[in-house]
C-alpha cells in the first residue's frame, strides 16, 4: 500500500494509567521461552507510549516529550522523524500518546494538553496532513469536560490512552474516564462503551471483534488485570483472559493474541505509580482464559505492536524491543 504524504513526506478516582513517577532506566529482557529472541531494536525515544504498524511495515512511535511520531526500521532499528510539531507533553504524561493509520492516513491521539492541565492545545485526534501540517478532526477534550463520569476526577479532559481504526472512524480508551469513545472521520463523538474502575489501555480489532487490555484499578490485583472483547456493531463484553496485574496493550497476531502487562504492582500506591522496574512481561492469552509468558522482565513496557510473528515492545525507558518468533510454542502459565 502506497502511503500518502501524511506518511510519505513525512475507582474511587479512576487511575491515571500513564506512569508519571520515576522515569526508569533501560528497557531489559529477562527470561524467554524457548525459541523466542529479544533484542534492543532502537532507543533513545522520549516519553513514548503507543506504536503502530504502517502501512509500509515500519514501527512508528510517538515522541510525547518531542511532539514527534518517529518512523522506526523494524530491519535495521534507523530512526527517522516522520511528523514534529505535535502538542507536547505538559504534566508528565500526555502529549502525543498513540498513532495510527486509516487508508493509508496517518492520525495522532493527543492527550492531557488541555487548559484545564494548564496547556493551550487541543486533547484529541490529529490528522497529519504533512511533515509539520495538522488538523484536529476531534476534539476529545471538550467532549469529555461537557461529559464527565459520575465520580471525580482530577482532569475534566480525560486522559485519552489508546487509538484504533474501525469502519468509519475510530475507537479512543479513556483510562481516567473509564470508558471507550467512538469518533467518525467527520468528527463526530460519542461514548461507546462505560465501565466502572477496570482503566481501559490498548485495543486490537479484526473482523469486527474488539480486544481490549484492562489495568484494573489500585493496588492492580491479578485477577484485575484483564482482556476482553465485545463487537463493534454489538458491544456486549466477555472476558477472554485474566491473571496478570497493569496490562497496558493487546495485540493480534498470526499465532494468536497477545498482551503486555507493565508489570508488579508495588502495592497500594497513588494512581498512576508506575510498576516495579524489570518486572513487565509479554503474554500470549491462551484458549482457557489463561496467560503464557513469552518474554518475562521487562521494563515498564507500554505497548506492543506484531508483524509477521515478530513484536515490536516500547518501553517507558526509551526503547523498543523486537521479540521474534511468536509462533512457537509459549512456556509457563
Amino acid at each position: 500500500m502506497r502511503i500518502k504524504r501524511s506518511l510519505v513526506r513525512i475507582g474511587a478516582v479512576a487511575a491515571l494509567i500513564v506512569p508519571a513517577v520515576a522515569l526508569p532506566t533501560a528497557a531489559s529482557a529477562g527470561h524467554h521461552s524457548h525459541d523466542v529472541e529479544t533484542v534492543v531494536l532502537a532507543s533513545g525515544l522520549q516519553g513514548s507510549v503507543g506504536s503502530t504498524i504502517g502501512p509500509d511495515g515500519a514501527l512508528y512511535v510517538p515522541e510525547a516529550n518531542l511532539g514527534t511520531v518517529t518512523r522506526i526500521d523494524t530491519r535495521t532499528g534507523e530512526k527517522s522523524t516522520f511528523a514534529t510539531g505535535l502538542p507536547k507533553s505538559i504534566i508528565g504524561l500526555g502529549g502525543a500518546i498513540d498513532v495510527a493509520f486509516k487508508h493509508g492516513t496517518a492520525y495522532v491521539l493527543v492527550s492531557v494538553v488541555s487548559s484545564d492541565v494548564g496547556g493551550n492545545d487541543v486533547s484529541g485526534i490529529y490528522r497529519v496532513d504533512d511533515v509539520d501540517s495538522f488538523t484536529v478532526i476531534a476534539d476529545l477534550g471538550s467532549f469529555s469536560s461537557s461529559h464527565l463520569p459520575d465520580y471525580p476526577v482530577d482532569v475534566p479532559s480525560g486522559l485519552q490512552y489508546a487509538l484504533e481504526p474501525v469502519r468509519g472512524g475510530f475507537l479512543v480508551t479513556d483510562g481516567h474516564h473509564n470508558r471507550i469513545l467512538k469518533v467518525s472521520l467527520h468528527g463526530t463523538i460519542s461514548e461507546f462503551l462505560v465501565f466502572d474502575n477496570i482503566v481501559p489501555t490498548g485495543l486490537a480489532v479484526r473482523h469486527g471483534t474488539v480486544y481490549l487490555a484492562e489495568a484494573g484499578p489500585v493496588p492492580h490485583d491479578p485477577s484485575t488485570g484483564k482482556v476482553v472483547s465485545f463487537g463493534v456493531r454489538y458491544p456486549v463484553v466477555t472476558d477472554v483472559a485474566s491473571g496478570y496485574s497493569l496490562l497496558t496493550d493487546v495485540e493480534l497476531g498470526k499465532s494468536g493474541l497477545f498482551a503486555v502487562s507493565q508489570g508488579d504492582s508495588p502495592g497500594d500506591v497513588p494512581a498512576g505509580s508506575p510498576a516495579l522496574p524489570d518486572s513487565g512481561e509479554l503474554l500470549k492469552v491462551d484458549r482457557d482464559g489463561t496467560f503464557s509468558v513469552v518474554v518475562d522482565g521487562l521494563d515498564l513496557p507500554t505497548s506492543v505492536s506484531i508483524s509477521r510473528n515478530k513484536a515490536y515492545i516500547v518501553t517507558l525507558g526509551g526503547d523498543v524491543l523486537k521479540v521474534s518468533g511468536l509462533g512457537h510454542r509459549h512456556g509457563r502459565h
